[in-house]
């Protein structure tokens, strides 16, 4: 506890510095930007520090909190002291600081005339995110309708890249207005309790048309997200003798949702919320929920007020037919052929289709998202608030204990289930039943489906396998061959390629773009690397150098350059095609001046001869087979 108070006092010292710089002005002065109200029962974050101090700490560390804010000198990753960024949209954009203001000049993303759009100076008033990218909100003069820059800011590259590169996006598609996105989108799920209060529908009507007027209790995900409305709870525990008689009894206290109280399938809803795809059930919920804000509140059954999008369930709907009609390709391409979801942040589609969680007969046998992650941070964890937060696991859960507390009989003899050593990534309960194959914020994410390795998540959906990704320089033929031996599993039908190629590399060549980019990302994991080694791996990661996806090429260029030999290899994914292509051919240079013994015998499933030459007429080939579909893959 001493430790907890420590954090929370650093907690209220950091606000105290922000509010003592004069830079975030009172919400009631402000009239440019979305503004906190607490209303409708909600009290605020404030008010539950003073008797939960520790867990106010942690959620004050958490990015949780962060996710969005007020544009202030604490607040703003990226650098506006006079800089000019070329990386963006259009034209420069410029970036100033004046007077503790965050101020951009750009080209109007909402301009629809013709010729050269206008450049616009504009002042930033808000931000979203704080651990992978930070995107950057400006006033645009109509009331409170925020606009976007048209550059987000990559925070561990410490660089800015077009807006529209940061997702996998379909090559060629129009730069569109992102213009009061944050108002009728954004703010379901990156505020707590907000309404939209836009004048109309985004998209309904023209952008220069819309209005808003938007308030939400907090900008960022704060305690009454998950724990509901507080003023009620804050009212009644001003009485000591109540709090004292709650605590010395451990009983429930009413005033209050305790996501830890509530039935294992209630508490995954709580996330479900957010982490989820989702849609309104009629136009008249939407256009409620924009004046009122979203009905759900921790506890309630999520699909009594939303339709929850699960292809395996309810795949022929009325409901998902409808959701697909006016899908502009997200919801379609959101789940793999056979209903498994595949964009990260939706891990609540995910954990309902595992096993787990939908086949568990008891309640503290249940899969919930409470069975790994914490939203508080225990006084008896050694980790550095930093450390917890980045992905908010509870101690211990990093490791198989996470899955060994409902599953013993393994956990005494492990090498027996999983014929592996103990001690490798080939014995992690992870690695074998939640593999990367969601993708999201430029890069790769575990699956929140649990579930096992086979053939036919890969030959009848082309989701890959855990042993695949791992060993990613082998054949679906020697998976077979392996899961037949250990499990009993019957062989699948194979094609000549399945059977003799790398998995991995036919996905790199032949793919889909959301199997190329999964396929970079495994060639930079390092249980991959460690097991397969990386002799072979430059030329596949220089064929996708030039991938006409932006995320593709922004992996690939990041995978190479963690390969043994690539140190620092300087690969700018947003550089024009010849730049491209250049640094193609300085690549497999490179790659084929190495020593040849660093090729071993057989490289025939990564397409080298024994004498370490590539098999150039053979990767063409499946080039030339490449999945060009469009795709659509977003957080």
């Amino acid at each position: 506890m001493i430790r907890f108070v420590a954090l929370a006092l650093a907690a209220g010292l950091v606000w105290a510095v922000v509010a003592a710089s004069g830079r975030v002005p009172p919400e009631s002065a402000v009239t440019n930007r979305p503004v906190q109200v607490a209303e409708d029962g909600y009290s605020s974050s404030n008010t539950c520090r003073a008797c939960h101090p520790g867990q106010y700490a942690s959620w004050a560390g958490s990015f949780h909190r962060t996710m969005t804010q007020v544009a202030a000198p604490g607040t703003v990753r990226a650098d506006f002291n006079d800089v000019t960024v070329a990386a963006v949209h259009g034209r420069p954009m410029r970036l100033t600081r004046q007077d503790g203001r965050f101020l951009a000049a750009f080209d109007d993303p909402d301009w629809d005339g013709q010729g050269t759009p206008p450049r616009i100076d504009r002042e930033v008033v808000m931000t979203t995110g704080s651990h992978q990218q930070q995107i950057y909100w400006y006033a645009t003069g109509r009331q409170r309708l925020l606009g976007q820059l048209p550059g987000a800011y990559l925070i561990a590259e410490r660089r800015w890249i077009p807006r529209r590169m940061a997702v996998l996006h379909p090559p060629g598609d129009p730069v569109y207005s992102e213009t009061g996105h944050w108002n009728g989108v954004c703010i379901d799920c990156h505020s707590t309790h907000g309404k939209a209060k836009t004048s109309a529908p985004l998209g309904t009507e023209p952008t220069a048309r819309l209005v808003a007027d938007s308030t939400a209790v907090e900008l960022g995900i704060a305690c009454e997200s998950c724990h509901g409305p507080g003023a009620t709870h804050v009212a009644a525990n001003r009485s000591p003798w109540r709090r004292y008689g709650l605590h010395l009894s451990r009983s429930a206290d009413a005033t209050i949702v305790q996501p830890a109280r509530l039935d294992p399938k209630r508490a995954a809803q709580v996330c479900g919320q957010c982490h989820g795809i989702w849609e309104f059930a009629t136009g008249a919920a939407e256009r409620r929920a924009a004046a009122e804000g979203l009905p759900f509140r921790p506890g309630d059954e999520l699909a009594a007020s939303r339709f929850v999008a699960q292809p395996t369930v309810n795949g022929g709907s009325a409901a998902m037919q409808t959701l697909l009609a006016a899908d502009t390709g997200f919801v379609r391409d959101s789940f793999w052929p056979d209903g498994k979801v595949r964009v990260s942040g939706r891990e609540y589609n995910g954990l309902i289709e595992s096993p787990c969680f939908v086949n568990a007969t008891t309640a503290d046998r249940t899969l919930t998202c409470g069975s790994c992650h914490t939203m508080h941070q225990r006084p008896d964890d050694p980790r550095a608030v930093t450390e917890w937060a980045n992905d908010q696991l509870g101690a211990g859960m990093q490791s198989n204990a996470a899955c060994i507390g409902c599953h013993p009989a393994i956990g005494a003899d492990l090498p027996r289930h999983t014929r592996h050593a103990p001690d490798s990534s080939g014995s992690s309960c992870y690695n074998c039943h939640m593999p990367y194959t969601t993708y999201g914020l430029l890069k790769t994410m575990r699956s929140h489906t649990v579930s096992s390795p086979s053939l036919t998540e890969t030959t009848e959906s082309g989701r890959p396998n855990a042993c695949n990704l791992c060993h990613v320089d082998r054949s679906l033929g020697w998976t077979s061959a392996a899961l037949g031996r250990w499990y009993g599993q019957p062989p699948a039908t194979l094609t000549d390629d399945q059977e003799r190629v790398s998995l991995v590399l036919l996905m790199a060549l032949s793919g889909d773009a959301g199997q190329r980019v999964i396929a970079a990302e495994a060639l930079r994991w390092s249980p991959a690397q460690q097991v397969a080694g990386t002799w072979w791996m430059a030329p596949p990661l220089a064929q996708l150098l030039d991938d006409p996806y932006d995320a593709v090429r922004f992996s690939a260029g990041r995978a190479l350059a963690s390969l043994p030999g690539f140190d620092g290899f300087a690969f700018d994914f947003v550089a024009g095609p010849r730049a491209r292509r250049q640094r193609q051919l300085e690549a497999m240079r490179a790659w084929d001046a190495r020593p040849r013994s660093a090729a071993p015998v057989d490289g025939a499933a990564v397409l080298v001869s024994p004498q370490g030459r590539l098999q150039v007429d053979a990767m063409l080939r499946l080039v030339r087979q490449r999945n060009n579909r469009r795709m659509l893959l977003r957080e």
